[in-house]
């Protein structure tokens, strides 16, 4: 699985709105409304390098209201779930 991080700028009176368009489209896993320099954050989720063009380029860049978008590939994945389940020998808390 091959996942990106998409920085999304959009238009101040419809993040709410540009917010459910993005997470209603195919390869989008979650999006977030977020403080800062950009308005909104998805996860983008494919099988293959190809289809975060079709992704981005082809959908998220072309839904009303996006201004701009900044991606950001992901090379290792690293979570405390992960780190908890490798180092757990069996035993619930």
């Amino acid at each position: 699985m091959i996942t990106a991080i998409v920085m999304i700028d959009a238009a101040t009176d419809s993040i709410g709105e540009v917010a459910e368009a993005v997470a209603a489209l195919p390869g989008v896993s979650e999006v977030y409304s977020v403080a800062g320099d950009v308005d909104l954050v998805a996860l983008v989720r494919v099988h293959e390098f190809e289809e975060i063009a079709q992704v981005i380029a082809g959908r998220i860049n072309k839904v009303p209201g996006v201004l701009d978008t900044a991606t950001h590939i992901a090379f290792q994945a690293y979570s405390r779930h992960d780190l908890e389940a490798a180092f757990s020998i069996g035993f619930e808390q």
